[in-house]
C-alpha cells in the first residue's frame, strides 16, 4: 500500500512539472493561433515534441496536449514520433498510442492501445477527386471525427479510416474502410471480420 502510495505521489509530481516545462511551449501555441490556423500548429508542434524520446518525452507531450487537444488525459502514453495533426483530438485514460503513429480527428476511449504506426484517418472523404482537370490539392474534401471504442487493441502498421466499437482486435497491417461492430477481431485489406471475441466464427 505504501509503495502504491508513493509511486502515485511521484508521478503526479512528474505529470505538473511536466505541464510546467511545457508552459512557454503552451503559451507560445495560444499566442500564434491568434493569427495562424490551429489545425496546422497542431501539426507543427506535433512534429517537434514527437522527437522527444522515452518515458520523459510522452510525460512532456502530455503536459502540452492536455491543454491543445479537446482531451488528453494524463493517464496514457504517447511515444517517440507520435504525430497529430487536428486538434479536436480526444485521448481518454489507459491510452497507448505506439511509435511512429499518426493521428488524425478521432475520439480514442478509455484503455485503447494502438501499436507502432498507426495510422488513424479522419474519415475516407478528405479528398475529392472527381473533377477532372482541377488539382487534387483544390478539391477539398470532408473530415470525419473517427471513435475507437473503449478496450480497443490495433495492431502495428494499421489504418483507420472508420469507426471501431469496443473490445475489438484489429489486425496488424489492417485497413479499416468500414465501421467496425463491438467485440469484432478484423484482419486484412480492406479489413473483413474473422470473428466475434464470444467465439463464435464469422461464417458460423
Amino acid at each position: 500500500m505504501f509503495d502504491y502510495i508513493f509511486m502515485t505521489i511521484i508521478k503526479k509530481i512528474a505529470q505538473y512539472s511536466a505541464r510546467l516545462c511545457m508552459l512557454p511551449l503552451t503559451l507560445l501555441f495560444w499566442l500564434l493561433s491568434i493569427i495562424a490556423e490551429k489545425n496546422s500548429l497542431v501539426s507543427s508542434f506535433s512534429q517537434l515534441l514527437s522527437l522527444i524520446p522515452g518515458k520523459i518525452g510522452s510525460y512532456l507531450r502530455i503536459g502540452f496536449y492536455r491543454f491543445i487537444l479537446q482531451h488528453c488525459h494524463d493517464d496514457s502514453m504517447i511515444s517517440f514520433g507520435v504525430l497529430f495533426s487536428q486538434a479536436d483530438t480526444e485521448i481518454y485514460s489507459g491510452v497507448y498510442i505506439g511509435p511512429q503513429s499518426n493521428i488524425g480527428s478521432c475520439v480514442i476511449e478509455k484503455n485503447c492501445l494502438l501499436g507502432s504506426a498507426v495510422h488513424i484517418l479522419s474519415g475516407k472523404r478528405q479528398h475529392n477527386y472527381s473533377q477532372s482537370g482541377v488539382p487534387l490539392s483544390k478539391q477539398g474534401g470532408t473530415f470525419e471525427k473517427i471513435t475507437i471504442g473503449e478496450n480497443t487493441w490495433i495492431g502495428n502498421g494499421a489504418i483507420v479510416m472508420a469507426n471501431v466499437g469496443k473490445d475489438c482486435v484489429i489486425g496488424a497491417g489492417s485497413v479499416v474502410t468500414h465501421k467496425v461492430a463491438d467485440n469484432s477481431i478484423m484482419s486484412g485489406n480492406p479489413a473483413m471480420l474473422i470473428k466475434q471475441k464470444s467465439g463464435v466464427a464469422a461464417n458460423d
